[in-house]
């Protein structure tokens, strides 16, 4: 990753344009062709520096919800529970760690109720307890890299 890379990232998380050629607008700001952002994007995405990129809904405002869950999952099963856990639309990220809860999750829901209907379905499916953990309070991190 560049210094171009960084100011890119870094102007991502202040938002993308709403405006007919977003592209082209970050493109001006670095000095690029909307062409060279795209494919630096496409680049980042591709070497797993960026792990995702698309917007971010507020779920509560929009009458959905959010929660974080975790797994203790087997190691054994591991990439078994994984597949399984990853199938469902409303897992937004999952991530292993190096804990006795291996997996954690958050799940994005349409409706509260939903949270509740998708934990159970992921149990039923993986044969492992969810441990719901909902945000209590919520928090906004800017990551700005050095560029």
């Amino acid at each position: 990753m560049d210094a171009i890379d960084r100011q890119l990232i870094n102007l991502l998380q202040e938002g993308l344009p709403i405006c007919p050629a977003p592209f082209r607008d970050l493109a001006t700001q670095l000095e690029l062709s909307e062409a060279e952002v795209i494919e630096r994007l496409k680049m980042l995405l591709a070497d797993g520096t960026l792990t995702r990129f698309g917007p971010m809904y507020h779920a509560e405002q929009m009458g959905g919800a959010l929660t974080l869950a975790a797994l203790k999952v087997p190691t054994e099963r591991f990439d078994a529970v994984t597949e399984i856990v990853n199938a469902f639309p409303e897992v937004a990220h999952n991530y292993q760690r190096t804990h006795e809860l291996n997996m954690w999750f958050v799940l994005a829901t349409e409706t509260p109720e939903q949270v509740d209907v998708v934990i159970a379905a992921i149990q039923a499916q993986t044969g492992l307890k969810v441990y719901n953990m909902p945000k209590q309070r919520e928090y906004f991190v800017n990551l700005k890299l050095d560029a």
